[in-house]
């Protein structure tokens, strides 16, 4: 067993980098690793389907932030994928018997450890995996208060879960990293690229336009496409949200606390000003998802309408606006 510290998350990406890292020696929180890794998006990507309706995403691609993190200098994270299952399993108890703790990619779904009434199909889950006692594996599951135990078998599984992101065994660790971190130049690196990806993206669908694209769409589905099929889309919408996501807007309060520690870093009040206007935009899709939850309930209050969410929506992309518009002239004083 590894004496690794484990530590709640309010996402398992973020969380599992942030984990990783501190337990190497760089202690850092899952904000700031949430932010150096251009963890924040918005995409309304109706050609791609999830359960047969468009995807909606609050942040990067899965696997972004690793990727991010991974590429910062003095890093070197190994990642390996499999096809032979059995193979897969032995270079983690390898990797274990090193003393390595080794991050995972899973299928939530085979994970027996979570509730039955949250296993769902989503195989972009992180985790580590500290050691091994008899048959069970000893998991730090950042979504979870407290470590947790899965039996090999049931492990094997999610690690070779099929469909969309299907994750192929892939296992990844950390073989170095720096005395320390250029912390400045990675939050100006980081948000540089976040401004990057809700401003200047060409595509009606992503950042900012993707926000005000949604509203749009959104206020005219019962009319184009039935009360039911419109209720059936704002309910994907939410619990791409609210489940997939960190809840009531959680990526935006995440990216406020990260905004937080930079003006801490930076000694630079005005990057406080930008995380007290997200967290503003953090309430507004909490405000959304309230309303669209109580239309899908059949408990919905007289001011509960599709237009009115639409409106909402667009309040949200109206203060992401200003604060990523902000933060891009912040970035290019620093240069």
């Amino acid at each position: 067993m590894i004496d690794f510290t484990h530590r709640q998350s309010a996402h398992c990406e973020s969380g599992v980098a942030a984990n990783l890292l501190t337990y190497n020696g760089i202690h850092i929180s899952e904000a700031m690793a949430f932010g150096i890794g251009g963890g924040l998006f918005f995409g309304y990507l109706p050609f791609i389907r999830i359960n047969h309706l468009p995807l909606v995403t609050y942040r990067a691609a899965a696997g972004k932030i690793l990727q991010q993190i991974a590429a910062v200098p003095g890093i070197t994270m190994v990642r390996k994928t499999f096809r032979d299952q059995a193979r897969a399993m032995d270079e983690l108890d390898r990797a274990l018997t090193a003393s390595i703790p080794v991050g995972l990619q899973t299928g939530v779904f085979w994970l027996p450890y979570f509730p039955r009434a949250l296993r769902f199909h989503f195989n972009a889950h992180n985790l580590v995996v500290y050691g091994k006692e008899g048959n069970d594996y000893l998991i730090s599951d950042p979504v979870f208060p407290e470590p947790v135990r899965c039996p090999a078998k049931d492990l094997q599984r999610a690690r070779f879960a099929s469909g969309a992101l299907a994750p192929k065994g892939k296992m990844y660790y950390l073989s170095r990293v720096p005395t320390e971190l250029d912390r400045p130049s990675l939050i100006v690196q980081g948000i540089r690229f976040v401004c990057k990806m809700m401003l200047g993206s060409p595509f009606p669908l992503i950042g900012v336009k993707g926000i005000t694209f949604l509203a749009g769409r959104l206020e005219k589905w019962p009319r184009r496409l039935g009360s039911e099929k419109a209720d059936l889309h704002l309910g994907h919408v939410v619990r791409m949200q609210e489940e997939i996501g960190t809840g009531g807007g959680g990526f935006r309060f995440m990216y406020g606390a990260f905004l937080q520690e930079c003006a801490d870093e930076m000694q630079d009040d005005f990057l406080r000003d930008c995380a007290a206007t997200l967290t503003l935009a953090g309430d507004a899709w909490r405000q959304f998802a309230v309303m669209a939850a109580r239309i899908c309930k059949n408990r919905a209050d007289p001011k509960d309408t599709y237009p009115v969410m639409a409106g909402t929506i667009r309040q949200c992309a109206s203060l992401e606006k200003h604060v990523f518009e902000n933060l891009q002239t912040w970035v290019n004083e620093q240069s």
